[in-house]
C-alpha cells in the first residue's frame, strides 16, 4: 500500500523536470492540464481571452516558478487548479475595480459578491472534475437527467442504497465548494487542496 505522504510518481517527476528547465516538460504539464485551467478560468472570468490570458500565466508561473510547487501538499493537479483559481480571482477583482473606479454601475459589495459567486462556482466544477467516476455519474443522473435515486441505481446497475451513498457523498463533496474560505483569501504557492 502506499504511503499517504508520498505523491504521485508522476507529480513529483513532473516538480524535478521543471525545476531542470526540461521544456518538454512544461509541454507535457499545459497538454494535461490546459483544458482544466481554462475552464476554471473562464468559468470565474466569463471571458474567453481573459481566460487565455489566466492560462498562459498559470504555464508561466509554474515554469518560473518549479519549487513553488511542494508534491506533499498534495497533487500537482490540485495546486494548477488552485493557482487558477487564484490569478483567475485577482483578475476578476482588478478588472471590475477598474470599473467602479472609472464610473461604471455597482458598488464594492456588488462586487464581493460577483467574486464570491465566481469563485464558488469555478470551485464546485472543480469539484465535479475532479470527483471519482461514480460519484459523478450519479449526480449527472439526478441533477442533469432528473433522476430519482431508484432509478439512478438502475441506471448504474447498482443497488438502492449505493445509488444514495453515492449521491450523499458526492453533495457532500459539492458543498464543500462554499467552504473555500473569503473570496478574497489566497492560498500559498505550494499548497495544493
Amino acid at each position: 500500500m502506499a504511503d499517504r505522504d508520498t505523491p504521485p510518481r508522476w507529480d513529483r517527476k513532473m516538480q524535478q523536470r521543471l525545476t531542470r528547465g526540461e521544456a518538454a516538460a512544461l509541454g507535457e504539464l499545459y497538454d494535461r492540464f490546459s483544458s482544466l485551467v481554462h475552464a476554471l478560468a473562464h468559468r470565474v472570468l466569463k471571458d474567453e481571452h481573459a481566460a487565455d490570458s489566466v492560462t498562459c500565466e498559470v504555464f508561466a508561473h509554474a515554469w518560473e516558478n518549479p519549487d513553488a510547487y511542494d508534491p506533499r501538499q498534495g497533487p500537482l493537479r490540485s495546486w494548477i487548479a488552485t493557482l487558477t483559481h487564484r490569478l483567475a480571482v485577482q483578475r476578476l477583482r482588478e478588472t471590475e475595480t477598474a470599473a467602479l473606479a472609472g464610473g461604471g454601475p455597482g458598488s464594492t459589495e456588488e462586487l464581493e459578491s460577483r467574486v464570491r459567486r465566481a469563485s464558488v462556482a469555478a470551485r464546485a466544477d472543480y469539484i465535479v472534475t475532479a470527483m471519482p467516476a461514480p460519484l459523478r455519474a450519479a449526480l449527472d443522473l439526478a441533477y442533469v437527467q432528473r433522476r430519482d435515486y431508484r432509478q439512478a441505481a438502475a441506471d448504474l446497475d447498482v443497488t438502492e442504497d449505493e445509488a444514495r451513498r453515492r449521491l450523499r457523498l458526492g453533495l457532500q463533496l459539492l458543498a464543500t465548494a462554499h467552504d473555500s474560505g473569503p473570496s478574497g483569501a489566497q492560498p500559498e504557492d505550494g499548497g495544493g487542496r
